[in-house]
């Protein structure tokens, strides 16, 4: 991965100084869509929708993560009863769902975001739990999907043994395709995303590794990608060819997913699409640890067959991203975990900054905040932003001096000095310097600050308050079933200052005294 500036680094091209963009940041037309960047946020199963019901707190979770004229993908959402295979992923096939969506998705509109819906069938990859009345998962094969390990490296998928379609059921499975992207436009999408990747019911019969079909579904190729062309012709007939995208991942193998020739079928998926004239094609590489295998340009000759737009995903960093861009190798490059991790990514690409790691352990975990909404953004400031900001302020002018004992949280304001463009619209932060001594001219000012009366101290009985400023109780009707939730510890902490007192919202006493 390209590396950031270290503290007090110094670089040609600073992250403060006037530069041209990178790549991934030019501005690109996708369609009848004006993106202001090439970095498009990758869909991401993060199984928060409880009962399948998207909820509310993914609005946060998007809008977190929404630029003008950014492009997002939404987390892969199932079609139908029989499509599902996890835990709390969210469905578009009942009007609760439709409903539930739409302020997920015009927060994104509120942001200047473009929002597509990720529509999803996992075929095999499922168990008689989540089968409507207990029946056996359906796929283009009756072979069983071993145990598999989730993504996030320690969760594991237990599958039961799924019955082959028969001929006569396919068009119903191409029919919930079509339904389910007619309600992602009801709900306010500007489309959707074919999930024809990573082992799911699409790439269970593009695949010959499960594909082992004897009629006009299975065999050769062409029978093999038959399905998945029937779906975006559907898809693509009921809400437009302009706002339908595919993705593919011919080069993968997860669940079980190989191929015997993926350049050929990734060659066949893309020149069969461009009958259709869809607005997408959303390709992954072979991961990066696979690099030796493949080499990064193995979705060129897919890229060159496409006619639209081509996205490419899987392992890429901010230095590959630009490259694929600037070689013309994809016209825009889809992350995943970075974004995740890091909700304002194109900022921190942009800046050359360093990246939040993220956390495997709550990819998948329950809770609507704790590894979903709470990863901090830039303007955190972290430490290395903190340095760069001080040696800026002191730089203003020279005479300005700072002893070493401060305390700061510096006050920086936008501005131009000499030439000097600071970073952004550098906000004003809270002063409290400690300061010794301002040299003005040549002459010494002995400068003081008595505290104003808020924040002088306070003995409060038995506790000794550092400050006078109280946090009021609030009632924020966050507490599910009545019970504080997880997320309310970021809550309060967030509020918390050492000798400060906080009251908490409402709770009440009994059951006679709950309101709602």
């Amino acid at each position: 991965m390209e590396k950031a500036l270290e503290y007090g680094q110094e670089e040609q091209h600073s992250q403060y100084h006037h530069q041209q963009p990178i790549p991934l940041l030019t501005p690109y037309k996708l369609g009848n869509f004006q993106l202001s960047h090439r970095i498009v946020l990758a869909p991401l199963t993060r199984q928060r929708s409880y009962d399948n019901v998207p909820q509310p707190h993914a609005k946060l979770y998007y809008s977190q993560r929404t630029t003008k004229g950014g492009l997002l993908i939404a987390e892969a959402t199932v079609i139908s009863e029989t499509a599902r295979g996890y835990e709390s992923t969210p469905g578009i096939w009942t009007k609760e769902q439709v409903e539930a969506w739409k302020p997920i998705v015009d927060a994104v509109h509120a942001r200047g975001g473009i929002f597509f819906c990720q529509i999803w069938h996992v075929g095999r990859v499922s168990n008689y739990d989540f089968q409507p009345n207990g029946q056996a998962p359906i796929s283009s094969t009756d072979k069983l999907l071993p145990t598999q390990i989730q993504a996030d490296g320690v969760s594991v998928h237990e599958c039961s043994p799924p019955r082959r379609l028969k001929i006569e059921e396919i068009p119903q499975i191409v029919d919930d395709f079509r339904l389910a992207a007619i309600n992602a436009i009801e709900a306010g999408f500007d489309g959707v995303e074919i999930h024809g990747a990573h082992g799911y019911i699409i790439d269970q019969f593009l695949k010959d590794q499960i594909n082992d079909r004897t009629d006009e579904y299975g065999g050769k190729l062409e029978n093999r990608c038959r399905f998945a062309l029937e779906i975006v012709e559907a898809v693509s007939t009921a809400i437009g060819p302009d706002r339908v995208g595919i993705k593919l991942s011919p080069f993968d193998d997860y669940n079980e997913s190989g191929d015997s020739n993926p350049q050929a079928l990734g060659l066949y998926m893309a020149e069969a699409l461009n009958k259709y004239g869809i607005l997408y094609c959303h390709m992954v590489k072979p991961r990066f640890w696979e690099k030796a295998d493949y080499p990064d340009e193995s979705l060129l000759p897919m890229r060159k067959a496409f006619k639209g737009t081509f996205i490419a995903g899987g392992g890429y960093d901010r230095e590959d991203g630009n490259e694929a861009v600037a070689e013309n190798r994809a016209d825009l490059i889809a992350y995943g975990r970075f974004f995740l991790a890091n909700p304002d990514l194109p900022k921190r690409f942009e800046l050359n900054a360093p990246l939040n790691e993220y956390n495997r352990e709550t990819f998948y975990t329950p809770d609507p905040v704790a590894g979903y909404t709470d990863y901090p953004f830039l303007d955190s400031r972290p430490k290395w932003l903190w340095d760069q900001m001080l040696r800026d302020v002191t730089s203003l002018k020279p005479h300005f001096h700072l002893p070493l004992n401060i305390s700061v949280s510096l006050v920086l304001l936008t501005s131009e000095h000499k030439g000097k463009k600071f970073f952004g619209s550098l906000v004003a932060l809270i002063t409290n310097l400690e300061m010794g001594k301002k040299m003005e001219d040549g002459q010494e000012k002995e400068q003081s600050q008595q505290p104003i009366p808020l924040l002088t101290p306070y003995k409060l009985g038995n506790f000794q308050l550092f400050h006078r400023i109280v946090l009021a109780p609030m009632a924020r009707q966050r507490s599910y079933g009545n019970l504080p939730q997880p997320h309310a510890v970021l809550y309060y902490s967030q509020r918390t200052s050492r000798g400060g007192l906080i009251i908490t919202e409402a709770a009440g006493v009994s059951d006679t005294s709950l309101i709602g």
